[in-house]
């Protein structure tokens, strides 16, 4: 299962597992967190900002960063949860939690995508991160289309916590 939060609902998600894997997403900042406090078994931390097209002095998601996301996707142990989290809980740890789905259960993207908005009516997923994974998993735009019909989600300053299953069919 993947847990998705906010960093402000992080505790409160983490601490209902007993243990799992942390992916966090946030923007790049000059000073460090400290995750000391988290059961977590691995942790990977990257940093970039939640835009969709390069904009000067920031960071925008890229190949690399994707391709660090579905690796970390792939480490994990199958019955230990992965917990990702982002800043508000909306794109980027959703766009990180579709890929990471979509690349264990290829040809349910627009499946995937249906129940990503059942179970958040907040989730925006970063198109540019989907347009990378989909292109890295040679999805020949499934994933992007998908995420471009379930639309944008409803305004939010912060989701709330949500779970999407990692294995397909459910």
């Amino acid at each position: 299962m993947i847990y998705v939060s906010s960093l402000g609902g992080l505790a409160a998600v983490a601490d209902t597992l007993p243990a799992f894997d942390l992916l966090t997403l946030l923007s790049p900042t000059p000073s460090e967190r400290d995750w000391s406090g988290l059961a977590r078994e691995r942790h990977v931390e990257l940093t970039f900002h939640d835009i969709v097209e390069a904009a000067p002095d920031l960071i925008a998601p890229d190949a690399d960063v994707v391709d660090a996301i579905l690796q970390f996707g792939r480490g994990s142990i199958a019955d230990r949860p992965m917990l990702i989290h982002c800043w508000a809980g909306i794109s980027r740890s959703s766009a990180a939690a579709y890929a990471i789905a979509c690349d264990r259960n290829p040809g349910y993207e627009a499946v995937i995508a249906d129940e990503l908005r059942k179970r958040s009516p907040y989730v925006t997923p970063n198109k540019l991160m989907v347009q990378l994974a989909d292109e890295q998993l040679g999805r020949d735009g499934r994933m992007v289309e998908a995420i471009a019909r379930i639309g944008r989600g409803a305004d939010a300053f912060e989701g709330e916590p949500y779970r999407l299953p990692l294995t397909w069919p459910i």
